[in-house]
């Protein structure tokens, strides 16, 4: 598998703001506010896995959601599936150990998710991956973020979602109920434990008319 990539300068953006939102665009920095995450409520999966989720964590979401659609340089893949090359269904961005994060929020929720969960995941989170969903024909097929060390090992992935509501469906590997999580508007979900091995998670494509979202996925060293 490879991927052709082209850079994308400007984005188009068309949010329907939440009424939820109610931070003000009079500094649209500072208007930008995370919760306490001790707020955060867990669900237990079953075997080691776990799904911590908190909805609005971020308010002034919309703000930054513009911020990074416009602000990002966002690439649109190409990958080789069997016989042919496929458009990837999504805008992508990667930010690397290291690498300066396209906001500064985005280092402020790095920094506030490694600390809370400093002693259950015991080293903090390192990357960021942006997807951009521009409507209802963008999606993630059914996967576990199980390149690297989440394979193997228990890890974290969380997500902080930005813009309109999408649905994050999840089911447990071999068979079994979906879980169903419009995120959207500043929700963060975290996924532990066993959750990459033993789970998988998709957003779905969807005929209805909807708005555009961007997902910030912040993972540990080694993990994809």
């Amino acid at each position: 598998m490879f991927d052709l990539s082209a850079t994308l300068t400007t984005m188009p953006t068309a949010l329907q703001g939440s009424l939820f939102d109610t931070a003000s665009t009079a500094d649209e920095f500072s208007a930008v506010v995370l919760r306490p995450l001790h707020t955060i409520q867990r669900t237990e999966l079953g075997c080691g896995a776990w799904l911590d989720v908190l909805p609005n964590w971020l308010s002034g979401a919309d703000q930054l959601f513009e911020r990074l659609a416009a602000g990002v340089p966002w690439q649109a893949e190409r990958r080789r599936m069997y016989d042919q090359v496929v458009a990837v269904p999504r805008l992508l961005s990667f930010y690397g150990e290291g690498e300066q994060l396209p906001d500064p929020v985005l280092n402020t929720a790095r920094t506030a998710l490694s600390e809370h969960y400093a002693d259950e995941l015991g080293e903090p989170f390192h990357t960021a991956g942006l997807c951009y969903y521009r409507d209802g024909r963008d999606s993630v097929a059914w996967h576990g973020d199980t390149i690297g060390r989440g394979r193997t090992e228990d890890t974290m992935v969380a997500i902080l979602s930005v813009g309109a509501a999408r649905p994050l469906l999840l089911r447990p590997r071999g068979g079994g109920q979906t879980l169903r999580y419009p995120l959207g508007h500043g929700d963060l979900i975290v996924m532990g434990g066993s959750c990459q091995r033993s789970w998988e998670h998709a957003i779905p494509k969807t005929n209805k008319p909807v708005g555009p979202r961007i997902s910030i996925q912040f993972r540990p060293s080694g993990v994809r």
